[in-house]
């Protein structure tokens, strides 16, 4: 089983920029992709973005299209997310996870706290 470790997280004041870093460990295969999940207090996780493995295709939630940006190095099995222009709504934890082609995820790391103050 793939071990994911996010890092990065903190408070910054909106319109700020954070970078949040996963790292992935523990199995040979990577998976198929990685995703960056977000979980605000009192709502559901959604996604945020994602990147292939392969070909680096990426996917971005609408909310965030613009401002954030999936990288990832596959020599040191890590993902990252530079989020820029941050607003008040993007507080919440941050969660990275290894995922299957149906880009169902199949591990997550134990999350990363973004609170943005406006």
């Amino acid at each position: 089983q793939v071990q994911l470790a996010e890092s990065g997280g903190g408070l910054v004041q909106a319109g700020g920029s954070l970078r949040l870093s996963c790292a992935a460990s523990g199995r040979t295969s990577r998976g198929y992709a990685m995703g960056w999940f977000r979980q605000a207090p009192g709502k559901e996780r959604e996604s945020v973005a994602r990147i292939t493995w392969g070909w680096g295709n990426t996917y971005y939630a609408s909310s965030v299209k613009g401002r954030f940006t999936i990288s990832r190095d596959n020599a040191k099995n890590t993902v990252w997310l530079q989020m820029n222009s941050l607003k008040s709504e993007d507080t919440g934890v941050y969660y990275c996870a290894s995922l299957a082609r149906d880009w169902s995820p199949e591990g997550w790391g134990q999350g990363t706290q973004v609170t943005v103050s406006s």
